[in-house]
């Protein structure tokens, strides 16, 4: 690969939320790597938030997912629109994070320097092809839970001769003075301070992937009876705030909760908040660790390799089950995980004590 410096560079993820808060340490180390270089991410609309305000991100372009359902014309000129913006701003390095057609299309549109892609295999050979002849260059992508998501997008950098270092892996996420005072306005209606409350996020959109209720209840009522105040957190999915009105039903005392009430810039910084955070594979486990928040984090059918707590201090709690991670929608598909009811509230409750006198919080209250 050419030594001359970047200027621009163009990182694409169109993902989900999760997916796209990983890329943050390409940011960093693309601006660490090329001083003075000028970083833009491609997402999705309903992503943009995990990445807006990040110090090393300097415009966030975007798709709206619901473009492919607009008719033709309207498509083409939503398309048409950010093609210019994407050309005026004359990159000389595109990084493709997935395996996403748009990334090949606008590869060989834009016609940086530089571009790097995954080496994937595409539906037939004259496509894999065309994949290929997309890019200058693509990086090996190592699957089956063997390597965790931040440093597999890394591979893309390290592939074009751009070596992370220590100082630009962390991830970051900044929820901004808004968001950080809204929270604190929605904690003081709940007679709660910051720093003085644990949170518990017990959902996931995926609810296979969430411990069962009358866990999370006892849980709960073993951190409140010793006085420890607690805060719940959830989507407002119908599904998500079913789940926790069922789990509210179960409880001795009650809690404060903030289910479905938070933008996800309102979230981060609920959990930036935090002494410490418990919940499962999901986008609030990874703000967790953007934040450097304290997390307990339960994991059943997801690869806990690939997509654990990154280079933050946590607990991460699995069943020793020969057949996990499988990634499948609960045992022979019944949205119940096995792996996950394995695990105690009795045994979550010691973590959580260890990891928050480790990390210098206290163990009640």
């Amino acid at each position: 690969m050419s030594d001359a410096p970047f200027r621009r560079a163009l990182v694409i993820k169109l993902r989900h939320h999760g997916d796209v808060l990983l890329t943050g340490p390409v940011f960093s180390t693309l601006t660490e790597a090329h001083p003075g270089i000028e970083v833009d991410a491609l997402v999705y609309s309903d992503t943009q938030d995990m990445l807006t305000l990040h110090p090393h991100v300097h415009t966030v372009h975007t798709i709206g997912r619901d473009w492919r359902k607009l008719g033709p014309l309207a498509q083409l000129s939503r398309y048409w629109g950010l093609y210019k913006a994407l050309k005026s701003r004359d990159y000389d390095l595109i990084v493709h994070l997935t395996d996403h057609w748009h990334g090949a299309r606008l590869a060989r549109l834009l016609k940086p320097r530089v571009s790097v892609a995954p080496n994937v295999k595409k539906t037939s050979a004259r496509a894999s092809k065309a994949w290929a002849k997309s890019f200058t260059a693509r990086y090996p992508v190592v699957g089956g839970n063997r390597r965790h998501t931040v440093d597999i997008h890394l591979d893309a950098l390290r592939r074009i001769g751009i070596q992370p270092t220590e100082a630009s892996k962390p991830l970051r996420f900044v929820a901004g003075p808004d968001a950080e005072a809204s929270v604190q306005t929605k904690l003081a209606e709940h007679g709660v301070a910051r720093g003085g409350y644990l949170l518990i996020h017990p959902t996931s959109r995926w609810l296979f992937k969430t411990w069962p209720v009358a866990h999370v209840a006892t849980l709960i009522d073993a951190l409140t009876a010793r006085g420890d105040t607690v805060v719940l957190s959830a989507a407002p999915s119908k599904a998500e705030l079913d789940w926790i009105a069922q789990l509210k039903a179960k409880l001795a005392r009650p809690v404060a909760d903030l289910s479905g009430q938070l933008s996800l810039k309102e979230l981060g910084a609920l959990i930036a908040g935090a002494r410490a955070f418990v919940g499962v594979d999901s986008v609030p486990m990874h703000l967790a660790a953007a934040t450097q928040t304290p997390a307990v984090a339960l994991f059943g059918p997801s690869g806990d390799i690939e997509w654990g707590p990154w280079r933050a201090p946590h607990r991460l709690i699995t069943e020793p089950f020969t057949c996990r991670p499988c990634g499948q929608d609960g045992c022979g598909g019944s949205k119940v995980s096995d792996c996950l009811t394995a695990i105690t509230p009795e045994r979550v409750l010691a973590e959580l004590d260890g990891l928050l006198a480790e990390t210098g919080r206290g163990v009640s209250r």
